[in-house]
């Protein structure tokens, strides 16, 4: 995957930092590291689901890490999906329109990150879990019959229950971190999980949501806005973000 390789100089990218998984509000506590493999906890669901966290490995888990308030066999939002080097990940609503007005789709990185506790000193904090490179973008209201069954048959939730005409899934390669590795880390050194240390081409290329001058600081510090999903840096034909995300990447898969 060098940078001039499989992504290609010329062409124009976006890298979506998209924020997934258990937080202080949805879930209620920080996705854990378990055995030094971060773990995203899916948020909890209601009828729009037909996934248990017990279904997907996830029970004991989700019991113990919530305090005993969601049990294993309460309904959750495995969204995003990863199987068989896949990733399939739906958005719908005001986070999919400001996906569609930044031109995001086919060859563009979707770059998930949560908030997580660390295994040996339980600080919380975001950490980079997953990526996915955009293959196919399906939206779901004009799609053939045979493809939404095929993503019904895979339980995914967007498929299940579509949110209007708005309801998009995004498909292709992607896959999860094997280890909860340092450079996957987002939050400075002791800070709050906010506050994140950030490559220079990502001063340079700018994030959307955080236009504000003052959230830039001093050094490789960014204040990130404390909600939102979606955050999409347009990295143009420049070199520098493909080889951060080729680095990403691989410390992903090992």
């Amino acid at each position: 995957m060098a940078a001039g390789g499989r992504y290609g100089r010329a062409a124009a990218m976006r890298i979506v930092f998209s924020r997934k998984g258990f937080d202080s509000a949805a879930g209620g506590a920080p996705s854990p590291i378990v055995d030094g493999v971060p773990v995203s906890l899916p948020i909890p669901a209601g009828a729009a689901s037909r996934t248990r966290y017990a279904d997907i490995g996830l029970g004991a888990l989700v019991e113990s890490t919530s305090g005993g308030r969601i049990a294993r066999e309460d309904l959750c939002h495995h969204d995003p999906m990863f199987t068989g080097g896949e990733c399939l990940f739906g958005q719908c609503g005001a986070a999919q329109t400001h996906l569609a007005n930044h031109g995001v789709g086919v060859g563009d990185v979707f770059v998930f990150f949560g908030l997580f506790r660390e295994e040996e000193t339980g600080e919380p904090h975001h950490r980079i879990f997953g990526w996915m490179e955009v293959a196919e973008v399906i939206a779901l209201a004009t799609a053939r019959e045979d493809t939404l069954a095929g993503l019904r048959a895979l339980d995914h939730p967007h498929a299940i229950a579509m949110h209007g005409r708005n309801d998009v899934i995004y498909r292709g390669p992607g896959c999860t971190a094997k280890a909860d590795h340092p450079d996957l880390r987002l939050t400075v050194s002791g800070g709050p999980p906010s506050l994140w240390c950030i490559p220079q081409w990502l001063r340079e290329t700018g994030l959307s949501y955080h236009d504000r001058a003052d959230r830039w600081l001093r050094g490789p510090r960014l204040q990130s806005v404390a909600r939102g999903q979606e955050f999409v840096a347009d990295m143009g034909r420049r070199k520098a973000p493909r080889e951060w995300l080729e680095a990403i990447q691989q410390l992903i898969a090992t």
